[in-house]
């Protein structure tokens, strides 16, 4: 049997706790054979900085290269607020995006029957709902130049940030997108801001064509940034797949987060480009921050951590089964009516983050028995 390397980042706030529960699912693996895994341990964010004055370390760059995958928690928080821009908790996320050449960011929005009623919006608009954002993630407004702020003097500066893409930045993520949405409804909304802004104007135009030539057989559609935003909370699961870029992909994804009940419940997956063996860099977290404000008391929900580590079964480790089976074991502890206190709703108590960690790998057990 194969073994398979990955690399924990916990970085910051709630990061280490929901780490502790993904660890139990690892070693419930790893005890009952149903996969071998062997696992390191860095620092990101403002962990890293607080023994580095690094946003993350050399050393641990190079076991992020070595790794067959990476899982990280969560970075940042007030306490490191007043650190040099170049060296914030954040900084160390994207240098792993891009130093990994992790372009393509895979972002589900599934609503669980249990949770329906969690959402802010009617039952009969989010149950069922299965969306699938995919955000390019190394280029775009984020990593553009210039970046600066500017004295303009007498008191004026300017900021500026610069929104650029390359047609093979675009194709390759469109490919990513067109992929998935044959293995799903066969659908693709591209989204942009085509009416007011060049790169989303060739955004379209790339999109078009690489449909034209090689995808003719999805269904595509063109929506602007905003109005998609407005249908994500209109009619929802009008939507497949969306694709788009890092700054609309960034806001939407969380948008359609929070139509599932809880941004605490969403896992996302950063995938590279496929190497001559067909293997990709990969990095796995949740989509949910670091929650400062109750990192510590036991409380946080490891669902989406949990989540991400089968997604990384699934894209990283070839490993269909537990990917499924680490699913269905969520969908089962929550239709038993656990929740914690992120999704309490009309309960009528809560469990801690441990607690929720174990009734999942008690289910994995029954599952893969």
């Amino acid at each position: 049997m194969s073994v398979h390397k990955l690399l924990l980042l916990p970085g910051d706030g709630i990061g280490p706790e929901i780490t502790a529960e993904a660890k139990k699912v690892l070693a419930f693996l790893n005890e009952t054979g149903a996969a071998r895994f062997e696992t390191q341990t860095g620092l990101v964010g403002g962990a890293a900085y607080d023994v580095h004055k690094q946003a993350i370390s050399e050393a641990d760059m190079e076991l992020a290269q070595a790794a067959d995958a990476v899982l990280l928690a969560a970075v940042g928080g007030p306490k490191w607020d007043g650190v040099p821009y170049e060296v914030r908790p954040e900084a160390g996320l994207l240098r792993l995006r891009k130093d990994l050449g992790l372009f393509a960011n895979l972002r589900p929005a599934i609503c669980y029957p249990a949770l329906a009623e969690a959402s802010s919006l009617k039952r009969e608009l989010v149950d069922g709902l299965d969306i699938m954002i995919v955000r390019e993630l190394t280029g775009g407004v984020y990593f553009g130049e210039p970046k600066e702020i500017i004295d303009l003097g007498n008191g004026q500066k300017r900021g500026v940030d610069t929104q650029v893409y390359e047609t093979y930045e675009i194709e390759r993520i469109g490919r990513v997108a067109f992929e998935l949405a044959r293995k799903r409804g066969n659908k693709v909304t591209s989204s942009d801001k085509a009416n007011v802004m060049k790169s989303g104007l060739l955004w379209r135009e790339v999109i078009t064509a690489l449909h034209k030539r090689e995808y003719s057989d999805v269904k595509l559609e063109h929506m602007l940034a905003d109005a998609l935003g407005m249908q994500l909370v209109r009619w929802p699961k009008q939507f497949d797949v969306i694709v788009t870029d890092n700054l609309f992909g960034d806001m939407l994804s969380d948008e359609a987060a929070m139509l599932t009940g809880s941004l605490g419940m969403l896992p996302s997956a950063s995938l590279g480009a496929p190497d001559a063996q067909g293997k990709r860099k990969a990095m796995y977290e949740p989509c949910h921050g670091s929650a400062p404000d109750i990192a510590g008391k036991g409380i946080a929900n490891p669902i989406a951590m949990i989540g991400s580590l089968g997604m990384a079964m699934r894209y990283s480790f070839d490993l269909p089964k537990a990917a499924d089976a680490i699913d269905a074991a969520i969908s089962a502890v929550l239709a038993q009516g656990l929740r914690t206190a992120d999704i309490k709703g009309s309960a009528a108590s809560t469990v801690s983050t441990s607690e929720m960690g174990d009734a999942i790998v008690r289910e994995l057990g029954g599952i893969l028995a």
